[in-house]
Protein backbone atom coordinates (compact mmCIF):
# COMPACT_ATOMS: atom_id res chain seq x y z
CA UNK A 1 0.00 0.00 0.00
CA UNK A 2 1.50 3.24 -1.14
CA UNK A 3 -1.12 6.13 -0.56
CA UNK A 4 -0.47 8.04 2.63
CA UNK A 5 -2.84 7.37 5.43
CA UNK A 6 -3.59 9.85 8.32
CA UNK A 7 -4.55 8.31 12.29
CA UNK A 8 -5.96 10.11 14.73
CA UNK A 9 -5.47 8.05 17.90
CA UNK A 10 -7.51 8.74 21.14
CA UNK A 11 -6.00 7.43 24.46
CA UNK A 12 -8.83 6.96 26.62
CA UNK A 13 -7.01 7.36 29.95
CA UNK A 14 -5.71 10.55 31.38
CA UNK A 15 -3.35 8.72 33.17
CA UNK A 16 0.49 9.15 32.92
CA UNK A 17 1.58 5.44 33.50
CA UNK A 18 -1.47 4.27 31.54
CA UNK A 19 -1.14 0.80 30.54
CA UNK A 20 -3.48 1.26 27.59
CA UNK A 21 -0.84 4.34 26.43
CA UNK A 22 1.62 1.47 26.78
CA UNK A 23 -0.63 -0.56 24.09
CA UNK A 24 -1.41 2.40 22.02
CA UNK A 25 2.63 3.12 21.66
CA UNK A 26 3.21 -0.67 20.85
CA UNK A 27 0.53 -0.08 18.01
CA UNK A 28 1.79 2.88 16.38
CA UNK A 29 5.23 1.70 16.39
CA UNK A 30 4.68 -1.15 14.16
CA UNK A 31 2.36 0.87 11.64
CA UNK A 32 3.97 0.75 8.23
CA UNK A 33 5.62 4.48 6.78
CA UNK A 34 2.88 5.08 4.71
CA UNK A 35 1.38 5.95 8.15
CA UNK A 36 0.69 8.60 10.23
CA UNK A 37 -0.62 9.34 13.45
CA UNK A 38 -1.38 11.80 15.52
CA UNK A 39 -2.79 11.60 18.85
CA UNK A 40 -5.45 13.33 19.80
CA UNK A 41 -4.76 15.62 23.28
CA UNK A 42 -8.13 14.74 25.62
CA UNK A 43 -6.80 16.19 29.03
CA UNK A 44 -8.04 19.97 28.40
CA UNK A 45 -10.92 19.68 26.91
CA UNK A 46 -14.32 21.41 29.19
CA UNK A 47 -17.02 18.61 29.59
CA UNK A 48 -19.07 18.90 26.87
CA UNK A 49 -22.21 21.26 27.11
CA UNK A 50 -24.61 22.00 24.20
CA UNK A 51 -24.57 25.61 25.56
CA UNK A 52 -21.21 25.78 23.91
CA UNK A 53 -22.41 25.02 20.59
CA UNK A 54 -22.50 28.70 19.74
CA UNK A 55 -19.47 29.84 20.90
CA UNK A 56 -15.95 29.02 19.67
CA UNK A 57 -13.95 26.81 22.44
CA UNK A 58 -10.11 26.45 20.60
CA UNK A 59 -9.70 22.91 22.05
CA UNK A 60 -13.00 21.40 20.57
CA UNK A 61 -11.90 23.17 17.21
CA UNK A 62 -8.40 21.46 18.06
CA UNK A 63 -10.26 18.13 18.46
CA UNK A 64 -12.89 18.21 16.16
CA UNK A 65 -10.19 19.51 13.08
CA UNK A 66 -7.79 16.46 14.27
CA UNK A 67 -10.76 14.10 13.74
CA UNK A 68 -12.09 15.79 10.39
CA UNK A 69 -8.51 15.28 8.86
CA UNK A 70 -8.09 11.69 9.77
CA UNK A 71 -8.75 8.98 7.28
CA UNK A 72 -9.37 6.73 11.00
CA UNK A 73 -9.24 6.95 14.44
CA UNK A 74 -7.98 4.56 16.78
CA UNK A 75 -8.79 4.54 20.12
CA UNK A 76 -6.98 2.73 22.79
CA UNK A 77 -9.31 3.00 26.07
CA UNK A 78 -9.43 1.41 29.78
CA UNK A 79 -12.96 0.59 30.92
CA UNK A 80 -14.10 2.71 33.99
CA UNK A 81 -16.96 1.13 36.26
CA UNK A 82 -17.96 -1.11 33.26
CA UNK A 83 -18.23 1.51 30.62
CA UNK A 84 -16.64 4.81 29.22
CA UNK A 85 -13.90 6.71 30.97
CA UNK A 86 -15.29 10.30 30.91
CA UNK A 87 -12.81 11.84 29.24
CA UNK A 88 -12.85 9.72 26.18
CA UNK A 89 -16.59 9.80 26.20
CA UNK A 90 -16.80 13.60 26.44
CA UNK A 91 -14.22 13.03 22.80
CA UNK A 92 -17.07 11.43 21.12
CA UNK A 93 -19.84 13.74 22.57
CA UNK A 94 -17.50 16.97 21.29
CA UNK A 95 -16.99 15.36 18.02
CA UNK A 96 -20.72 14.58 17.42
CA UNK A 97 -21.86 18.42 17.62
CA UNK A 98 -22.69 20.77 16.59
CA UNK A 99 -26.18 18.80 15.65
CA UNK A 100 -25.61 17.68 12.22
CA UNK A 101 -22.30 18.82 11.64
CA UNK A 102 -20.33 15.10 13.48
CA UNK A 103 -16.99 14.59 12.43
CA UNK A 104 -17.92 10.91 13.16
CA UNK A 105 -20.11 10.46 10.11
CA UNK A 106 -18.76 7.60 8.51
CA UNK A 107 -15.23 8.04 10.48
CA UNK A 108 -13.63 4.82 10.12
CA UNK A 109 -13.15 3.94 13.92
CA UNK A 110 -11.04 0.98 15.37
CA UNK A 111 -11.18 0.01 19.02
CA UNK A 112 -9.39 -1.47 21.35
CA UNK A 113 -9.01 -2.10 25.13
CA UNK A 114 -7.38 -3.54 28.06
CA UNK A 115 -7.66 -3.50 31.51
CA UNK A 116 -5.65 -5.21 34.36
CA UNK A 117 -9.62 -7.56 34.79
CA UNK A 118 -10.64 -10.75 33.30
CA UNK A 119 -12.78 -9.05 30.83
CA UNK A 120 -9.89 -7.16 29.15
CA UNK A 121 -12.69 -3.95 29.12
CA UNK A 122 -14.96 -5.27 26.80
CA UNK A 123 -17.72 -3.19 28.32
CA UNK A 124 -16.21 -0.03 27.79
CA UNK A 125 -15.08 -1.71 24.22
CA UNK A 126 -18.84 -2.18 23.49
CA UNK A 127 -19.79 0.93 24.42
CA UNK A 128 -17.94 2.84 22.39
CA UNK A 129 -19.19 0.47 19.87
CA UNK A 130 -22.96 1.66 20.33
CA UNK A 131 -22.01 5.39 20.43
CA UNK A 132 -19.72 4.96 17.04
CA UNK A 133 -22.71 3.22 15.41
CA UNK A 134 -25.47 5.86 16.61
CA UNK A 135 -23.13 8.34 15.22
CA UNK A 136 -22.56 6.49 11.84
CA UNK A 137 -19.36 5.86 12.27
CA UNK A 138 -17.40 2.51 9.76
CA UNK A 139 -16.53 0.38 12.74
CA UNK A 140 -13.38 -2.23 12.63
CA UNK A 141 -15.22 -5.35 13.59
CA UNK A 142 -12.91 -7.73 13.44
CA UNK A 143 -10.75 -8.14 15.03
CA UNK A 144 -11.77 -7.50 17.95
CA UNK A 145 -9.04 -6.32 20.81
CA UNK A 146 -10.03 -6.69 24.80
CA UNK A 147 -6.89 -7.45 27.00
CA UNK A 148 -7.80 -9.13 29.61
CA UNK A 149 -5.15 -9.44 32.44
CA UNK A 150 -3.41 -6.51 30.57
CA UNK A 151 -0.60 -6.20 33.07
CA UNK A 152 0.29 -9.47 32.39
CA UNK A 153 1.14 -8.87 28.78
CA UNK A 154 3.88 -6.04 29.87
CA UNK A 155 7.56 -7.15 30.78
CA UNK A 156 8.77 -5.74 34.26
CA UNK A 157 10.26 -2.65 32.20
CA UNK A 158 6.55 -1.70 30.84
CA UNK A 159 6.88 -2.88 27.16
CA UNK A 160 4.56 -5.20 25.41
CA UNK A 161 5.49 -9.10 25.80
CA UNK A 162 6.73 -10.93 22.90
CA UNK A 163 3.49 -12.86 22.76
CA UNK A 164 0.64 -9.92 23.04
CA UNK A 165 3.35 -8.24 20.43
CA UNK A 166 2.62 -11.05 17.96
CA UNK A 167 -1.41 -10.41 18.45
CA UNK A 168 -1.03 -7.00 18.42
CA UNK A 169 0.97 -6.73 14.64
CA UNK A 170 -2.21 -8.98 13.66
CA UNK A 171 -4.37 -5.87 14.38
CA UNK A 172 -1.95 -3.38 12.97
CA UNK A 173 -2.15 -4.87 9.26
CA UNK A 174 -5.53 -5.51 9.80
CA UNK A 175 -6.39 -1.99 11.15
CA UNK A 176 -4.14 -0.61 8.34
CA UNK A 177 -5.98 -2.34 5.57
CA UNK A 178 -9.52 -1.22 7.22
CA UNK A 179 -8.03 2.63 7.53
CA UNK A 180 -7.00 2.65 3.83
CA UNK A 181 -9.72 1.36 2.20
CA UNK A 182 -11.94 4.52 0.15
CA UNK A 183 -14.76 5.49 -0.42
CA UNK A 184 -17.68 5.88 2.81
Amino acid sequence: MSASINIALVIGSLRKESINRKFAEYIVSQMPDSVTIKEVHIADLPLYNQDYDDKTIESYERVRQQLKDADAVLIVTPEHNRTIPAALKNVVDIGSRPYKESVWTHKRVAVVTASPGSFGGINSGLDVRKSMQMLSAQLMVDPEIHLSRATDSLNEDGSVSARTQKFLQGFVTDFVQFAGKSGG
